[in-house]
């Protein structure tokens, strides 16, 4: 997982990828497109059950290739309650270092990846362009995190 890159969030802020599991786990649900019929259902799914991943200890993140801009009048029409992050330019690279990014149509994979808080993959799912996730395959994430779900390491 790339942890130093570093994306611009949907306000324009920098959001250094590790710093979304430095805390706990994280889920990042790569996206192709805003505002497309499967990604906004896909949004709003995670953002109707924020709660169940607050409740886990889980930073929910979604990325796309989509400018700032459009990712903020996305945010704002769905109102979704995490970060949407710009993979803009340079174009596709953090989908690109996810093995992610489909190069023919510029836009990122449909992909999503559990992150724990030592930045260890622990749970994905990958799905054709043309399928959604629904929510239960994103809530079957939290399945993958192990018991009591220790913080990073304590350096001595």
């Amino acid at each position: 997982m790339p942890a130093d890159t570093v994306l611009r969030d949907q306000h324009g802020s920098a959001v250094r990828l590790g710093e979304l599991w430095a805390q706990g786990p994280a889920l990042l649900v790569l996206v192709p497109a805003a505002f497309s019929t499967h990604c906004s259902a896909e949004l709003g799914g995670l953002a109707s059950a924020v709660d169940a991943f607050d409740d886990a200890g889980v930073q929910l993140a979604a990325l796309s290739c989509d400018p700032v801009p459009a990712l903020r009048a996305w945010s704002e029409a769905g109102g979704y309650p995490f970060p949407l992050l710009s993979d803009f330019w340079p174009h596709g690279a953090a989908a690109r270092a996810l093995g992610a990014f489909d190069a023919e149509l510029g836009v990122a994979q449909r992909l999503s990846v559990l992150v724990d808080a030592y930045g260890a993959v622990r749970w994905t799912l990958r799905h054709p362009h043309s399928r959604a996730r629904s929510l239960a395959d994103h809530l079957a994430a939290l399945d993958a995190l192990p018991p009591g779900r220790p913080g990073p390491p304590v350096h001595t």
